[in-house]
């Protein structure tokens, strides 16, 4: 099995950095894999702490050199999360048939890069298959027959792909919304109506957000291609403190494994995935709906002391 290249793509977190390449290095296949680092170059006019972040970045990346091979390209000037995922993509699949790619808050587990590796190849001659993902929710195992299922379109967080598959990349919003609107699949579109992602693509085209996630996921969508999802995630995602330019602050549950068994499995929309997710849904909101009504009742109760 030929070791598809990695894609790191960093900007201003040096710890961020350091863990994902140190996680990184733990897969048995990293010093076998060539690795691309793309580091982001700083803003017009910013201020010294980011300038000092960017540096110590830049250290960091400069210092690394477990792999196999380490290509290291740092932008001289910002050009944003989007641009720099588009543009470095394509610069490594011009060269590769095929590519893992992390961000900078995506820790990836032990066996991450077998599991990727392993799906490229197993689903690489499946036109229907354009992407593989390894990130998911804390979902329940029960719902599935097997570690792995499909989803129509594309994802984001630990993810691979194939040039033939990045090749239908389409960088406009205007006329991927135009063609699911045409077509009436908005429904399919959103996951059976389990993610807003029409209301993401019109985000971007008015921009309220610089999204090229939501269009690679449109972009497969519309061309009737899948994406490969593990039942438990093998990557953690970090980067939910407030560090990213992107992100807020947000407590989120994940359910994180070290290896996925992988089998070759029906390239079909995951009726299994839909159960799962719904009561997942279901079950947090009346954990909130507990939570808000204990929370009511300690308030009434506090009054009624404080009256007698």
């Amino acid at each position: 099995m030929e070791l598809a290249p990695i894609i790191l793509f960093t900007y201003a977190r040096p710890n961020h950095t350091k863990k994902v390449l140190d996680a990184l290095f733990l897969n048995p296949e990293a010093k076998f894999s060539v690795l691309y680092i793309f580091c982001d170059g700083p803003k017009d006019h910013c201020d010294e702490d980011l300038k000092h972040r960017i540096n110590e970045n830049k250290k960091i990346i400069e210092s690394e050199d477990r792999f196999k091979g380490v290509k290291k390209i740092f932008n001289k000037k910002n050009l944003g999360l989007s641009k720099s995922i588009i543009n470095g993509v394509s610069f490594v699949l011009n060269a590769h048939n095929k590519a893992i790619i992390l961000e900078d808050d995506i820790i990836p587990q032990i066996g991450f890069l077998r599991y990727m590796n392993s799906a490229l190849d197993l689903y690489e001659n499946d036109k229907r298959v354009g992407c593989i993902h390894a990130w998911n929710h804390p979902l329940k195992a029960e719902y599935f027959n097997s570690s792995t299922f499909f989803l129509p379109g594309a994802d984001c967080w630990g993810w691979a792909t194939w040039k033939r598959a990045w090749n239908l990349f389409n960088s406009s919003g205007i006329k991927l919304l135009d063609e699911i609107i045409s077509l009436e699949v908005e429904y399919s579109f959103n996951r059976r109506g389990t993610v807003n992602f029409m209301g993401m693509l019109q985000d971007q085209i008015n921009g309220k957000n610089d999204s090229w996630a939501i269009r690679w996921h449109a972009s497969l969508f519309l061309n009737k291609m899948f994406c490969l999802h593990p039942v438990n995630a093998i990557v953690e995602n970090i980067g939910f403190d407030g560090s990213g330019e992107h992100s807020g602050v947000f407590n989120m549950k994940q359910k994180i494994v070290p290896f996925v068994q992988l089998e070759k499995i029906e390239v079909v929309d995951s009726s299994e995935f839909y159960d799962a997710f719904n009561h997942f849904i279901s079950q947090n909101l009346l954990k909130k709906i507990i939570i808000k009504g204990l929370n009511i009742f300690k308030k009434l109760l506090n009054v009624f002391r404080n009256t007698v």
